[in-house]
């Protein structure tokens, strides 16, 4: 049974930091591209950073470049957003997914809101004072 479970989420005030996680379980990890994306009331979902298999290859979004980081550990089969200077704009519900890595030709292409293959529940950050 696949499982992608995030953890790490709450509220930190503007400038704070955050290291968010997502456990995998399930399918084979370091065949997928991980994705961490995020969806704030009334907007859409949008694909915040990408890591490719074996964490050679990232991306991020423009609103996050320079702030957050992703990583994996693929012992552990175990995604990371580390997140920093966050700002209120960063609230949001933030899903881990999975992507496989011979479905996409680039990390930036597996970050397209809607093609992963496996989605966890969400963790929520509120950034607020």
């Amino acid at each position: 049974q696949v499982q992608l479970v995030e953890s790490g989420g709450g509220l930190v005030q503007p400038g704070g930091s955050l290291r968010l996680s997502c456990a995998a379980s399930g399918f084979t990890f370091d065949a997928y591209v991980i994705g961490w994306f995020r969806q704030a009331p009334g907007k859409e979902r949008e694909g915040v950073s990408c890591i490719s298999g074996f964490g050679g290859i990232t991306y991020y979004g423009d609103s996050v470049k320079g702030r957050f980081t992703i990583s994996r550990d693929n012992a552990k089969n175990t995604a990371y957003l580390q997140m920093a200077s966050v700002k209120p704009e960063d609230t949001a519900v933030y899903y881990c997914a999975a992507v496989p890595s011979s479905r996409v030709r680039t990390v930036q292409t597996a970050c397209a809101p809607n093609g992963a293959d496996y989605w966890g529940k969400g963790t929520l950050v509120t950034v607020s004072s």
